[in-house]
């Protein structure tokens, strides 16, 4: 499947409002996510409590805008198109796209669905874009099995063209060293021993 059932769900959740079970504890906001359950967020100790052998990714805040670390994602979504960038000293990419005026001339790179410019050659500013873009042109997706397929060709593919070339590296250098022959014989006569003057008679 190109998209997981829960990934629409994740991207409509609202996030960042008080538990109201634990609005009194000090991590009682809701920035969990279970993609198991596929429910409303909620905070550290429903966690705990309630979901506890189940898959859950937190979402963090920057800027105002909700964004989830490269490194708990990337173990359940190919995210390979989407813009990341590193705040806090982690890498991170933001779930829906964020409203930015037209990008003026001169901006290298921008979003395919929702035009705002990137740092990168990438294709989507968000997962969301990318979630747009997939159901739109189908030439995108999300699934790890098809990603690492992909990997797994082109990793093929290079041990192939790595081979090839040794194979080639080998053949120039023995066309650039040949072996050196055998020195041709000498036709010189050689002496044998040392020369002994015959003895005068008596």
């Amino acid at each position: 499947m190109a998209v997981p059932p829960w990934l629409e769900s994740l991207l409509s959740t609202a996030f960042f409002t008080v538990c109201t079970t634990h609005g009194d504890a000090a991590r009682g906001e809701c920035n969990m996510y279970c993609l198991d359950c596929k429910g409303d967020a909620f905070c550290f100790y429903c966690r705990s409590s309630k979901h506890k052998d189940h898959q859950v990714i937190q979402i963090r805040r920057s800027s105002y805008h909700d964004v989830v670390r490269v490194t708990e994602i990337q173990k359940v979504l190919d995210i390979s198109g989407v813009q990341t960038y590193v705040i806090n000293s982690a890498r991170v990419l933001f779930l829906n796209e964020r409203p930015q005026p037209k990008s003026g001339k001169g901006v290298a790179h921008i979003c395919e669905i929702c035009g705002r410019s990137l740092l990168d050659p990438f294709r989507f500013c968000s997962l969301g874009c990318k979630l747009v873009g997939t159901k739109r042109n189908g030439n995108a997706s999300f699934s790890l099995e098809a990603k690492n397929e992909v990997v797994v060709m082109d990793r093929t593919r290079r041990e192939s063209i790595s081979k090839e070339e040794e194979e080639l590296r080998e053949g120039s250098q023995q066309d650039i060293y040949p072996p050196t022959p055998p020195p041709p014989p000498s036709s010189a006569r050689r002496r044998k021993g040392i020369p002994h003057r015959a003895p005068f008679g008596s």
